[in-house]
Formats: structure tokens, C-alpha cells, sequence
């Protein structure tokens, strides 16, 4: 028996419960007139079931009805006046072809929009949209008509609202969808805490009092418009913009002094970050992006650089960022292409605690040129790091090759990193600069506890052994260029890492699954 059958079998024993008591003083007036051996019958035929269910108030009933799944909660409605009041006033509306139970594109293109239609529409008519706390549309097929998204979202703004989710499917911009800003004027967006759209256009009038939380993925809405939103949204604390090709200058005021989180991604047009906010401690950038020009940055304490087209972005992070944003304590990088080596930097991250660079490419090799032991110069500048992740995505290998006895290998004896003390690569290959930089790590990491060596680059699975992934799915695929070179990194390993690795150090290193990356 599921959650909704349990549900209306109390309600049906509770209803029964109303009835039955409701009879009583009838009952009563009856047995009155009826002779004392009469009684005895009547009472027999008149035994009243006593009632094992709980007895809630119907308050009570609606919090339940807005804890089901939205089908079960719609089934109630249909058998029960009470449970459609509850319906009818439910805080949480999460609309999509999930939570409908319908299979994505299984009437296919405009066939499924309209079923969708039909289906939210017959919904939203029948809610009063009061009490309404989050509103979720999303919605992946083909077109909706606007006029049915106005109608849908006049209903659901109202004030109250806390939580506003419109995710509609990429189309034409010619095309996109006009957000009806003016349904959030008047109070009805006053108490909106989380805003996230996708896919249309975004006009807004007004500052929203109590927005925490705003999303925009390929939203058409320009700088101007922007700044108009922001300059009256004081208690923002995370801002988070991909795709959105209309903004030139992101200006980010010093009134959102609970702003701490901003994401940009990908936004194409943009050509200067005017930076003021003072608590900004967070910024997830895009490579394109983190060259532009940022404004206040001593206090950003967490940075990623995420992946673009850019490339040489660990050298511009040595070579830039230690005097744009000094204080940072976590620093992840991502690049395609790696030309340049790694420089001496000019100055030193001083409170650098973690650092992960992450450097590959979908097809073929990772630059073959680039040193990995180059990467020493970056280590030496964090004087307190404690932890450094390596990985390195590629499908061929074409970096030179170790061989021979240790004497050949590059040694830097005077540069020590006494902080860290947790060192992964991944994606460990046989190139005898990498192989350089993991030795140069044992001798001058005197604090050093884990070091992981992983030979494939798969998704980082945290087990040792592959074949666990299986009970929960299946090893990524890896081509057989790089299934080899996982064994001539396992010699390398066995040859050049193991001799050095002290007793107080762990060495965990993955080798590939012997059930799905067998020749």
C-alpha cells in the first residue's frame, strides 16, 4: 500500500468517524422508546465500530496533502472535496514532464506541448494561488505559447511567493519568452527568495526586497537592467550568470554587502566586471572572462577558473593572480592547452591552502610541449598548502616517455613545501616530466601523508578498487591508447615512485578496472 492509499484510507475511517457521532443523539431518542428486551436487540444492530485511526485537524491534513508527490496529491483532489481545498491552497508546485509522469517527447515536438499544456493548465485553473511558497515550471519540448505562461505565472505570483523557477526549452532569441516583469511589482514579488530562469527574456522594473538566490542561464537582459534589479535587491547573496549575451558591464554595487557567490559564465558580450561588492568572497569564472578587468578583489577568498577555449590559464594564474587576489585561499584552474610552462611567480599566494589544476582535452593528446615539473614553481610560491590535486584528460599520450635509471631525473633540492600533506594526480601517465614532479613532491613535501596516483581519468571514483563502481554503474570508457599507457604508468610507478615513498606516507594508486578496461 503506497503513501496515497494509506492517506485516504484514514481519511475515509476519519469521515466515517464524523458520521457515525453525528448519529448519536438520534440513537439515543430511540432507545428511550423502545422496551428493555427491544434494547437489548437494537443495541446489537446499532453497535457502533470503534474508530482505530488518527483523528487530525484538517490543518494538519493539508500540511500532509503538500508533503505527496504532485500525481498523488492531484488523485486526492479528485476523490475528495476536502483534499481539493487542500489542492487548491498547495505551497509547493513543481510542474514538469517528471513529476507529471510524462515520458520526455513520447508524443514528440509540438504534439507533447500541447499535452503539457493541457495537463498544467487544468492544474493551475483549479488552484486559487494562495498560500503558494514555490513555483517550479520546466519544461524541455518544444515551444509553449506565451499567453498560457502568463496565465500560469498570474496565478502563482502572488505575494508570498518565495521560491520562482521558469526553465523553458532553448529557442530562436527572436523567439524567446517575455518574462511579465509587472506580475512582480505591487508587493506580489516582495517576499521572492530564490529567482531562476532559463531560456527568455528578463525586463525587470524594480529591485526584488528579499531576493537571496538569482539564476540566469541564457537570459536576455542587459547590463542597465541588471544594475536596476541589483541596486535594490540588498540582501542578495549569490549571483550566478551563464550565457547571457546582452550584458556589456556587469556592475556588481557596494550596497550588496551580503553578496558572497558570484558565478559568470560564458556571457560573450561582456567586456568589464565593475566589481564593489565587500564581501565577495566566492567567483566561479570562465577563462575567457578572468582576464577582463574585475574591480575590488582583496577579498575573494575562492576561485575557479572554469573550462573554456582559453588557453595557458595556469600560466596567467601564476603570472597575474598572485597580485589581483592575494588573500585566496582555495584556487581551481581548468585548461585546454597548456603552451607556455609554468613561471617563477612574482610574488607568493600566501594563504593558499588547496590548489587543482585540471588540464586536458576531449581528443587527442594534452600538449605535448608543456613540462609538468614546471608545476614546481607554482608549488614553491604556496608556502601553506596543504593539499594539491593534478589531473590531466587526454586520449593519447604523446609526451616523452621515462627511461632509464633515476639519475636522469631533474632534481630542485632547494625548494620545499613543508605544508602539504595530500597530494592526487590523476590521470598519472609514463611522461618523464610527470613522473619528475611526483618524485620532486616525496623529497620535499616533509609533511606529506596521502599521495594518490590514479592511472585513469574516468570521473574520479574515490574507491581503490574499480570493480565497486559496478554495484552502483559502470567504468567510463577509455580508449585502448590510454588503457595501455596505464600499464606503462604502473611500471613507472613501480620503478621510480615506490623506492621513494617514505614509511609515514600512504601511496594509494588505482589501476584500471579489470573487467571494463581490458584489452
Amino acid at each position: 500500500m503506497g503513501l496515497i492509499d494509506i492517506f485516504m484510507a484514514v481519511k475515509r475511517d476519519q469521515r466515517r468517524r464524523q458520521i457515525q457521532s453525528s448519529s448519536l443523539p438520534v440513537a439515543s431518542a430511540a432507545k428511550r422508546k423502545v422496551s428493555s428486551c427491544q434494547k437489548d436487540d437494537y443495541s446489537e444492530v446499532t453497535k457502533i465500530p470503534r474508530y482505530s485511526g488518527p483523528y487530525l485537524p484538517e490543518d494538519i491534513w493539508c500540511q500532509i496533502h503538500a508533503l505527496l508527490p504532485l500525481q498523488d496529491a492531484a488523485r486526492a483532489g479528485c476523490v475528495s472535496h476536502d483534499f481539493l481545498n487542500s489542492w487548491r491552497c498547495r505551497p509547493n508546485l513543481t510542474l514538469s514532464e517528471k513529476t507529471l509522469g510524462l515520458k520526455e517527447n513520447a508524443f514528440g515536438g509540438a504534439r507533447q506541448a500541447r499535452y503539457f499544456t493541457k495537463i498544467v493548465d487544468g492544474i493551475m485553473k483549479k488552484h486559487s494561488g494562495i498560500g503558494v511558497k514555490t513555483f517550479t515550471l520546466q519544461y524541455c519540448g518544444s515551444c509553449i505559447q506565451a499567453s498560457h505562461l502568463n496565465n500560469w505565472l498570474q496565478i502563482a505570483v502572488t505575494p508570498g511567493l518565495e521560491e520562482l523557477v521558469l526553465s523553458l526549452p532553448p529557442v530562436p532569441q527572436a523567439e524567446y519568452y517575455n518574462f511579465p516583469c509587472p506580475f512582480l511589482l505591487n508587493g506580489r514579488g516582495d517576499s521572492i527568495r530564490n529567482l531562476n530562469l532559463t531560456c527568455c527574456a528578463f525586463h525587470p522594473l524594480a529591485g526584488l526586497g528579499c531576493l537571496r538566490k538569482l539564476h540566469l542561464y541564457q537570459v536576455h537582459i542587459t547590463g542597465d537592467e541588471l544594475e536596476c534589479l541589483l541596486s535594490n535587491s540588498f540582501v542578495l547573496e549569490k549571483l550566478n550568470l551563464m550565457h547571457c549575451n546582452k550584458i556589456i558591464c556587469l556592475k556588481i554595487l557596494c550596497l550588496l554587502k551580503e553578496l558572497n557567490h558570484l558565478t559568470v559564465f560564458e556571457c560573450a558580450t561582456l567586456e568589464v566586471i565593475e566589481n564593489k561588492a565587500p564581501n565577495l568572497s566566492t567567483v566561479r569564472i570562465d577563462g575567457a572572462l578572468i582576464r577582463l578587468p574585475f574591480g575590488d578583489s582583496l577579498q575573494v577568498k575562492d576561485l575557479e577558473i572554469l573550462c573554456s577555449s582559453e588557453s595557458n590559464l595556469v600560466h596567467y594564474a601564476c603570472a597575474e593572480l598572485p597580485l589581483i587576489m592575494p588573500n585566496l585561499e582555495t584556487l581551481a584552474i581548468s585548461s585546454v592547452d597548456e603552451i607556455l610552462n609554468t613561471p617563477v611567480l612574482p610574488a607568493k599566494f600566501l594563504h593558499l591552502k588547496e590548489l587543482e589544476i585540471s588540464l586536458g582535452v576531449s581528443e587527442g593528446p594534452f600538449s605535448p610541449a608543456y613540462d609538468y615539473f614546471s608545476l614546481v614553481y607554482f608549488l614553491d610560491a604556496c608556502p601553506g598548502l596543504e593539499t594539491f590535486i593534478l589531473a590531466v584528460l587526454q586520449t593519447r599520450m604523446k609526451h616523452r616517455s621515462i627511461s632509464g635509471n633515476c639519475s636522469g631525473l631533474r632534481l630542485m633540492p632547494e625548494r620545499h613545501h613543508a605544508s602539504i600533506n595530500n597530494v592526487k594526480i590523476i590521470g598519472f601517465c609514463s611522461a618523464k616530466s610527470m613522473v619528475e614532479l611526483t618524485c620532486h613532491i616525496l623529497d620535499s613535501a616533509t609533511s606529506l601523508v596521502n599521495l594518490t596516483l590514479d592511472t585513469i581519468y574516468d570521473g574520479g571514483y574515490e574507491s581503490t578498487d574499480r570493480l565497486a563502481v559496478h554495484e552502483i554503474g559502470h567504468c567510463s570508457p577509455i580508449g585502448k591508447h590510454m588503457i595501455m599507457e596505464a600499464d606503462k604508468a604502473l611500471l613507472a610507478i613501480d620503478k621510480y615512485i615506490v623506492p621513494k615513498v617514505p614509511s609515514r606516507v600512504n601511496l594509494n594508486i588505482k589501476k584500471p578496472c579489470s573487467r571494463c578496461h581490458a584489452l
